[in-house]
């Protein structure tokens, strides 16, 4: 599980594969901008957890926003264990003591196995009409097993926090994304966060075009 948690953050598939299924916004916030903001990618995999946090890291400084990896600002102990609600309100309040307005958490929510035809439809427009040809075309759903084709499909999650003073914990902006079978690719990491990215632009959120 570990692997699968490392690889999912090193090498998600590009944008053609990846979807947006699900993005919420919060109804009292119409424009939303930070100043310094911490990066959380929750895996046990340290290496996947540097390369996401360290390009996301930059794809805020490139809107001119302060931002910090989580690798670099929590104690080496303390993703070993469990934490308590206490510990983490001593977080947050050493997140509002160095200046921190926002947070962007992203995590796994889990995967779940699909089926696909392995006919493609464009195989089966060309059938004619007679009930031997079509027989003939899908007896095999008999008895080969890889008729139809497995597939993974992982749910990645994006969370925006506003950690500003009497606000703490205040979700701003959470998207779900859909993406099949990962591969290790470090490009295909900066696809994901493209998506992110864009999601977060066309609400409004820190990405977006500044009044000159």
């Amino acid at each position: 599980m570990k692997r699968i948690a490392g690889i999912i953050l090193l090498g998600l598939l590009g944008c053609s594969d990846a979807e947006l299924v699900s993005s919420w916004k919060n109804p009292d916030i119409v424009i939303f901008d930070a100043s310094k903001v911490l990066v959380v990618g929750m895996t046990p995999n340290p290496e996947a957890r540097q390369a996401f946090e360290s390009r996301m890291m930059e794809k805020f400084e490139e809107q001119g926003v302060e931002a910090m990896r989580s690798i670099d600002l929590f104690d080496v102990n303390f993703t070993v264990s469990a934490r308590t609600e206490a510990e983490l309100d001593d977080v947050e309040q050493s997140l509002l003591d160095k200046d921190f307005d926002a947070i962007l958490f992203t995590k796994i929510l889990g995967s779940e196995t699909r089926q696909t035809l392995a006919k493609k439809l464009s195989d089966i427009d060309r059938q004619n009409g007679r009930f031997k040809d079509d027989y003939l075309s899908h007896q095999n759903i008999y008895y080969e097993d890889d008729y139809y084709d497995q597939y993974t499909v992982y749910l990645v999650e994006s969370s925006l926090y506003c950690i500003c003073v009497g606000k703490e914990r205040e979700l701003i902006w959470r998207g779900v994304l859909e993406i099949p079978d990962p591969i290790e690719s470090e490009s295909t990491i900066e696809e994901y966060i493209d998506l992110v990215v864009s999601a977060m632009k066309e609400q409004e959120l820190i990405f977006r075009d500044k009044n000159p």
